[in-house]
């Protein structure tokens, strides 16, 4: 894997771990089924956050992007966005579809060089196949609506694989830390 490359299967482990250590840590027992869709209403969420952040549904703004303090809005953007990868990754650990994850280097770079396309459509998209994944048990949805989200980080946005990589596993690092600190 070389260093400008997004490397999925760490990315994904950690966060596996991370959850591992946050359900011991507090003794949350929850069924599957409950942590599936608790799990599920998460990435909604952190998907409606990431595109509130991009607001470029907000045609009716001149200035779009918000900015966290200290932030610049590229880089609010990326934080909400690897929020959002994270339950990608948490959502197919439960359902244990974690195969559906990983990508080839080529495969990432075939969906970087993709033209972009129109924002509400992929995210609209996103969310149906989510629906289709959870409702219907359809591994496919899952694997397309991962592939989506994946496009407009890389392609939409305009984050590198370096980018993306680096902000993830800081964010993973801060809520690590939170842990210890009993956020």
């Amino acid at each position: 894997m070389g260093d400008n490359m997004l490397d999925l299967t760490t990315l994904l482990q950690q966060s596996i771990r991370l959850d591992q250590d946050i359900t011991r840590r507090q003794a949350i027992h929850l069924k599957p089924e409950t942590r599936l869709q608790n799990a599920m209403v998460s990435l909604d969420v952190e998907l409606a956050e990431m595109a509130n952040t991009s607001e470029w549904f907000k045609v009716w703004k001149i200035h779009k992007g918000k900015a966290d303090a200290g932030k610049t809005h590229r880089e609010t953007l990326l934080n909400e966005y690897v929020d959002a990868m994270d339950f990608f990754f948490l959502v197919a650990a439960i359902q244990q579809w974690t195969h559906l994850i990983p990508m080839t280097a080529e495969e990432i770079t075939e969906l970087s060089e993709k033209r972009p396309t129109d924002l509400n459509k992929q995210y609209l998209a996103i969310k149906h196949l989510l629906y289709d994944a959870y409702f219907n048990h359809r591994q496919v949805s899952y694997k397309h609506a991962w592939h989506v989200f994946l496009k407009i980080g890389l392609v939409e946005f305009g984050y590198s694989q370096t980018e993306i990589q680096a902000a993830f596993i800081a964010k993973n690092q801060v809520n690590e830390q939170r842990q210890k600190d009993n956020y």
